[in-house]
């Protein structure tokens, strides 16, 4: 096959047999794509022959593995007639079967290298999302981000950010005056979201030391790209931190790369599957977010594919930019999946050969309409086609054979091993025992001398008895206050209390 392509598989003609070569050019694999069909159509094969391509074509991959299944990529393929007969059909000649080189990755780092993300590179913005907020609780978040970066504190993992608010709720009239309200049932409500987080497994996910993004983006010694594959069965179970990592990660790319335009072959590929859970329910920002990424990534040499059942499941303004599509067979029998044959059937350069609607409701399984950019950037005319089988074996790994890979993996030892190093925790814990110190020494203080000595008109001077001894009478409500705010100091307003009254004191 073509060096500068991947082959996809093979046209069917109008007389049902299969000639015609259907490719996808490397040079328009940064123009992203769209993978869609209903359940057990075909499409993880398509999305294993895609990725196997780009691999073999020294471009790295990065795809979530939803069932498993995904994980065979790994293994070489083992002949079966119904392989061989696929090859046969579509004219793969020769038809090698090989392992992809892989890196299995697992944010709860059982099936795979542990994936982090530290708090700050997450964001508020995707943390809103991930804890569904409220908008005044966003508000509150950002507040705390603000205050983060304007005293240093940095944030890493999820200890670092319940210690901040809880800092922030002591302080919660302070920072109100300077940035706005900031009640303490907001900040309750956000520590509330993130232990619900914290018990889905958001502790092995937030820290350091973070995912590298050249991790993702390595070639092997033979010059194929690396395939990384995210276990992603488990994660499902949390469906917002799933779609919220993704997005991230795509987020992270964005900054991250510089630009290099159209370059000959992309930089990496994006599979992005059961990409309706990125849309559903998300706030417009989010939504204006993704779409900016997916318009600007492109030119940072990055390709994004989505993998969903319905093509209703993305955006309009989000599907315009997907030029390459692979288009599984949909059922029509409600009117929500006819208009679904419908928005996926408009969306093709239509061929006399056939009508695309009907054709859509009629595919075999591991057949697929087929539209990619020719060499113009022009979409070419949509084509009936039966897709070729991958290289690798079809079905999942076995745990030993998972493991081995895992521990011969160029990133092996790398992530293993988590690191809590000093951050916001840590630094807002030795201010409190500073405080707490502070304030015990100004008590011991007073208690030596027998009581405050405070002005005459605040009744301070110790009373002296006949004897010249003191008198440890009843105390005077000034002196009474004053010990009550000595004893509050240990938090935040009470510090703030004894500077105001010493100050106005000390200027009498």
């Amino acid at each position: 096959m073509a060096a500068d392509s991947i082959f996809l598989g093979a046209s069917r003609k109008p007389d049902n047999s299969y000639s015609q070569a259907e490719s996808l050019l490397l040079k328009f694999g940064n123009r992203h794509g769209l993978v869609t069909g209903a359940t057990g159509t075909g499409k993880t094969v398509s999305l294993q022959v895609l990725a196997e391509g780009f691999s073999q074509a020294g471009v790295p991959v990065f795809c979530a593995d939803i069932k498993g299944d995904l994980s065979g990529i790994g293994a070489k393929g083992e002949e079966k007639d119904f392989l061989l007969k696929r090859a046969a059909e579509v004219k793969l000649d020769p038809y090698e079967f090989s392992a992809s080189p892989v890196i299995f990755w697992d944010i709860f780092g059982e099936q795979g290298h542990p994936i982090r993300a530290t708090i700050s590179e997450m964001g508020p913005l995707l943390l809103a999302r991930l804890m569904n907020l409220t908008e005044a609780q966003e508000g509150v978040l950002n507040i705390a981000f603000k205050i983060a970066d304007e005293e240093g504190l940095l944030l890493l993992d999820m200890k670092d950010l319940q210690a901040l608010l809880l800092n922030i709720a002591e302080r919660a009239e302070e920072i109100s005056a300077r940035y706005g309200n900031v009640t303490k049932p907001s900040v309750g409500a956000i520590q509330r979201s993130l232990l619900v987080l914290e018990q889905q497994g958001g502790t092995k996910f937030f820290g350091e030391p973070a995912l590298k993004i050249a991790d993702i983006m390595r070639t092997g010694t033979d010059g194929r790209g690396l395939v990384s594959v995210l276990a992603a069965d488990k994660l499902m179970m949390n469906p917002r931190l799933y779609s919220t990592f993704l997005l991230w990660l795509l987020s992270e790319l964005f900054e991250e790369l510089p630009e290099v335009g159209d370059p000959e072959k992309p930089r990496l590929v994006f599979f992005f599957d059961e990409a309706h859970l990125l849309f559903n329910e998300a706030p417009k920002a989010l939504l204006t977010r993704v779409e900016q990424v997916v318009r600007l990534i492109r030119s940072k040499g990055v390709g994004v594919f989505f993998i969903s059942q319905n093509p209703l499941d993305v955006p309009e303004t989000v599907l315009a930019q997907l030029g390459n599509r692979v288009q599984h067979a949909l059922r029509a029998y409600t009117p929500r999946e006819q208009n679904a044959v419908k928005t996926a059937a408009d969306t093709f350069r239509p061929n006399p050969d056939f009508n695309t609607f009907e054709t859509i409701t009629n595919l075999a399984t591991g057949e697929a309409l087929v539209s990619t950019l020719a060499d113009k950037g022009v979409p070419s005319m949509v084509q009936r086609t039966l897709m070729r089988p991958p290289a690798g074996r079809i079905g999942p790994l076995t745990s030993d054979e998972r493991q081995a890979l895992i521990n011969a993996s160029p990133v092996a030892g790398l992530y293993d091993e988590m690191i809590d190093r000093e951050s916001a925790y840590e630094l807002l814990q030795k201010k409190a025992e500073k405080t707490k110190t502070e304030a015990e020494a100004q008590v011991q203080e007073a208690d030596s001398t027998g009581g405050w000595k405070l002005p005459d008109f605040l009744g301070g001077e110790p009373k002296t008895g006949p004897r010249g001894g003191q008198v440890r009478g009843r105390q005077t409500v000034a002196e009474a206050a004053m010990k009550s705010v000595v004893r509050s100091v240990g938090s935040s307003l009470g510090r703030a209390l004894v500077r105001g009254i010493l100050g106005s004191l000390s200027r009498r």
